[in-house]
């Protein structure tokens, strides 16, 4: 095959990606209107996966659950049934099974464009698009099967199905040559560790909103089918210390040192460098308020949300309306 009919493949895989994750959102829809809710206690601290918890009767939870008569209870917690799960836990293993279909067409749709442009698939928005959307996929997929999973699942995949959508029709491009500017080994580590980061901080984001959403409920002292705000609260700031370093290392460090080979001086104040600046401050605000003055739950949500904000307007924004030393980079 040539370039053009791998491009037009990896098109047409993504967009078979698109349709298994539609299908999975509504079965994660459908699991969620089914899954009885309960109410969190405000100061309830839970982990991913209950295990060995104490029940209300005295009881020991396991991460399996008892079949002589704890299905009912795990049901309840929204965790499998067992050899009997309910309605909701069919849904959401549906679910989960088609979300696993998607993400494997996504990444051959990824690998087919790479062999299409013979190099890294992120050089211009819809290779970002599609090779970041990956990330964020798989990084759902590894906690899918919890319970923090479940809850995620219904708004993350809403969000791949979003940005792929965008991907595959306003934002695609026919596989061709980089511009000479991005013709260098330093693609492949600056717009690659960028691209991680997006994906981590997508993820990172859906937990901030959900959080929010759930410690309200507590307050409130609402039924939900969250997990407890702390669960979240704390997944999100784990993806974010963790997607901040890639960030600063990748876009900013190397990114200056790519501007200086490439144009003869670290910092141009161009509209992408002003912004990525902008997306480290607002994370870097996020980290500090956590470690200094304790913030966490609403408060630090909002400035995850915030940071997120920034990343979506220099993704978006920046390449589309703005012009600079790396309007190359849009569509």
């Amino acid at each position: 095959m040539d370039a053009a009919q791998l491009g037009e493949w990896s098109r047409i895989l993504v967009s078979g990606a698109i349709a298994a994750f539609i299908v999975a959102w509504f079965a994660y829809s459908a699991a969620l209107l089914r899954r009885p809710q309960q109410v969190q206690p405000a100061d309830q601290n839970h982990e991913l996966v209950a295990a060995g918890a104490v029940d209300s009767d005295g009881s020991t939870v396991n991460n399996r659950p008892d079949l002589s008569g704890s299905v009912a209870a795990s049901n309840r917690r929204g965790e499998p049934g067992g050899d009997d799960p309910g309605p909701a836990d069919r849904a959401a293993g549906v679910g989960l099974s088609v979300s696993v279909l998607a993400t494997a067409l996504l990444a051959a749709g990824v690998l087919t464009r790479a062999l299409a442009i013979e190099r890294v698939p992120w050089g211009n928005m819809h290779e970002f698009s599609i090779t970041g959307s990956l990330v964020a996929a798989v990084v759902f997929l590894a906690f899918a099967r919890t319970r923090l999973g479940r809850a995620l699942a219904v708004w993350l995949v809403l969000a791949l199905i979003v940005v792929l959508g965008l991907s595959v029709t306003v934002l695609y491009v026919a596989p061709g040559p980089l511009v000479p500017a991005l013709q260098s080994y330093w693609l492949v580590i600056h717009v690659g560790m960028a691209v991680v980061a997006f994906g981590l901080f997508t993820v990172a984001a859906v937990l901030s909103g959900l959080q929010i959403a759930a410690e309200r409920s507590e307050r409130r002292g609402r039924a939900t089918s969250l997990p407890a705000s702390g669960t979240l609260d704390r997944m999100a700031y784990r993806l974010i210390a963790v997607a901040f370093p890639v960030w600063t290392i990748g876009p900013l460090i190397l990114g200056a040192v790519w501007a200086e080979v490439s144009w003869g001086r670290y910092w141009n104040w161009d509209p992408k460098e002003t912004w990525a600046l902008i997306t480290w401050l607002a994370y870097a605000a996020y980290l500090h308020a956590r470690a200094t003055a304790g913030w966490k739950g609403t408060k630090a949500s909002v400035v995850s949300l915030i940071g997120y904000g920034t990343v979506l307007f220099s993704y978006f924004a920046v390449n589309l309306i703005f012009n600079g030393l790396h309007s190359y980079g849009g569509v």
